[in-house]
């Protein structure tokens, strides 16, 4: 299972790369293990927000659809097109193929985040 050291992880198995008051989301290598296949994405409108818990995405394997929840209140910025085309990218690699753009209203939510190493841990937990 791959986890990199600079992105913050959720609970939930997202992941955020944070550049200022916007970041990258995704899910991570846990996450679409678990799925399996993906065959299916729905994204976000652009200029959509979203508060924290609200579904905003959704993914479908071919073993089950998923919502994708916001993991903090959130403005759409962009989304990934590619991922919407070709949904396998995101089993060949997660980290790179990311979901959407965001822009973070309120950046001290941040701290609420799992590090690497405590993504890890729950990962263990869950195996």
């Amino acid at each position: 299972m791959l986890i990199l050291k600079d992105l913050l992880y959720t609970k939930d198995h997202d992941w955020v790369k944070v550049e200022g008051n916007k970041a990258y989301l995704g899910i991570t290598d846990f996450a679409q293990k678990a799925l399996g296949t993906i065959v299916y994405v729905e994204l976000p409108e652009v200029g959509a927000e979203f508060s924290e818990g609200d579904a905003f995405a959704v993914i479908e394997s071919v073993k089950a659809a998923s919502d994708i929840f916001a993991p903090l209140d959130l403005i759409v910025l962009e989304v990934n097109e590619e991922v919407t085309n070709e949904p396998s990218l995101i089993n060949q690699d997660c980290y790179k193929n990311w979901m959407a753009l965001i822009k973070l209203p309120d950046t001290s939510k941040l701290q609420d985040f799992l590090s690497s190493s405590d993504y890890e841990e729950l990962c263990k937990r869950e195996a």
